[in-house]
């Protein structure tokens, strides 16, 4: 099955087409143009990153409850109904901007990123593949935990965990993790990981596309910018 759109485009111009849109919208402040662009970036979610309906749904709540209690501190801070309109406001601008690093998230590759990073955006080397490889450690923590958690709960014979032996579960992730990234650093040193000339395996390509994709967005946040408030 053929990737997604935007799966298809540079994971350097998703990172800064996500930066630009976020930059906008902190000069938005009416709720109709926050609104659309919301709604577009929904869409750019769906279509072209092949969202699944119900998981995008899901990826929305913690989005959603943020917004639900900027509006409800606003509401009840500032003169009505000024202060429900602001709330409203700033809570479509924290749903615009968890929508565009959900659609990051989905479109771009962690490995796929961090080399085009260093072949476009001129990132050190030392910074990308450490930040690749906390991306890595974090991936392993749920199953680390459970892993954890399922031998406190073998050994205490308990169906259900005390708020005491969760804590000494979570003492051993942390010094876990500990380990591993000081393990991590030593193995990234040992390889030779400088600031210097590198090569890169399986560069990635910068194109037409991504210049048309960027010409569209700029065009279309043009366009919503450009609507009367």
């Amino acid at each position: 099955m053929r990737p997604a759109y935007l799966a298809r485009r540079n994971p350097t111009v998703l990172l800064g087409l996500v930066l630009a849109t976020s930059v906008v919208t902190l000069f938005l402040h009416d709720v109709p143009r926050l609104g659309a662009l919301y709604a577009l970036l929904l869409l750019a979610a769906l279509a072209g990153a092949r969202f699944p309906p119900r998981r995008l749904a899901l990826a929305q709540i913690p989005f959603v409850l943020f917004a639900a209690g900027i509006v409800v501190v606003n509401a009840l801070t500032r003169p009505a109904p000024e202060g429900l309109i602001i709330g409203v406001a700033l809570g479509l601008r924290a749903l615009a901007i968890g929508t565009a690093s959900l659609i990051l998230a989905r479109a771009a590759e962690p490995r796929a990123l961090m080399v085009s990073l260093v072949q476009h955006a001129r990132l050190s080397p030392r910074i990308a593949y450490a930040l690749m490889a906390g991306h890595r450690m974090l991936e392993h923590l749920p199953g680390r935990w459970r892993t954890i958690t399922r031998a406190h709960l073998v050994r205490s014979g308990r169906e259900r965990l005390s708020p005491r032996q969760l804590g000494r579960c979570a003492f051993a992730l942390l010094v876990g993790s500990l380990r591993s990234g000081e393990r991590l650093a030593f193995a990234l040193e040992s390889r030779g990981l400088t600031d210097g000339p590198r090569t890169v395996w399986r560069p990635v390509p910068l194109g037409r596309g991504d210049a048309l994709l960027v010409a569209v967005c700029a065009l279309v946040v043009a366009a919503v910018v450009a609507v009367p408030a």
